[in-house]
C-alpha cells in the first residue's frame, strides 16, 4: 500500500464514513490538533529521564488516537469505533492527585520550564487547550460525545501537574512569575 493517494491534492480529504470535506474543515482542525498533541506526547516520553509516567503516557497516546477517530467520524458512519471511558478521566485525576501529593503547594503562577521534559509538558498543555477549543468549535455545529471535551480538559491539567512533577524528579527549578509594580 502506498503512503500517498493523491486524492487530497485539491485540498479536500475523507472523513471516516466517506464524506469529503475541505482540509481546513472544523473536524480536520480538531482531530489534526489532537494528532499534533499525540506527537508532543511522544516527545515527552522520549525526553523524560524519569520513566515512571510512561505507561500512562502510552495510554494517553492510545486515547488520543481514539479521540481523533471519534472526531474524524461523521454521525452517519457505519464503522464501529472505540470509545473513551469515564475511567480514562479517572486515571488522569488519580495521576494528578498522586503527583500533587508529592509537590509543594502552588502559591504563585510559574513560568513554563524547569527542564526539557517539563517544558515539553507545557507545550502539550497548550496544544491540548487548542485541541479543546477546536473541539468546542466543532461541537457548536455537530453533536459530539461530551466526554471528548471533558477528557481534553482533564488532560491539560495532567500535563501541568506532570510538568511540575518532572521538574521535581529531574532536579529542575520552577521559575515564579515576577509581576512588575
Amino acid at each position: 500500500m502506498k503512503i500517498y493517494t493523491k486524492r487530497g491534492d485539491k485540498g479536500d480529504t475523507s472523513l471516516i464514513g466517506g464524506t469529503r470535506v475541505a482540509k481546513n474543515h472544523a473536524r480536520i482542525e480538531a482531530y489534526g490538533t489532537v494528532d499534533e498533541l499525540n506527537s508532543v506526547v511522544g516527545i515527552i516520553r522520549d525526553t523524560a529521564a524519569f520513566k515512571g509516567a510512561n505507561d500512562l503516557l502510552v495510554a494517553i497516546q492510545n486515547n488520543l488516537f481514539t479521540l481523533g477517530s471519534l472526531l474524524a467520524s461523521t454521525p452517519d458512519s457505519k464503522m464501529t469505533l472505540p470509545a473513551l471511558q469515564e475511567q480514562d478521566i479517572m486515571d488522569l485525576e488519580a495521576a494528578i492527585d498522586s503527583m500533587d501529593a508529592e509537590l509543594e503547594p502552588l502559591k504563585n503562577f510559574i513560568l513554563p520550564g524547569g527542564d526539557l521534559a517539563a517544558s515539553q509538558c507545557h507545550v502539550a498543555r497548550c496544544v491540548c487547550r487548542r485541541a479543546e477549543r477546536r473541539t468546542i468549535d466543532l461541537a457548536e455545529t455537530t453533536e459530539l460525545d461530551e466526554i471528548i471535551v471533558k477528557y481534553l480538559n482533564r488532560l491539560s491539567d495532567y500535563f501541568f501537574a506532570l510538568a511540575r512533577y518532572y521538574t521535581q524528579q529531574h532536579g529542575g527549578v520552577e521559575t515564579l512569575w515576577q509581576t512588575r509594580g
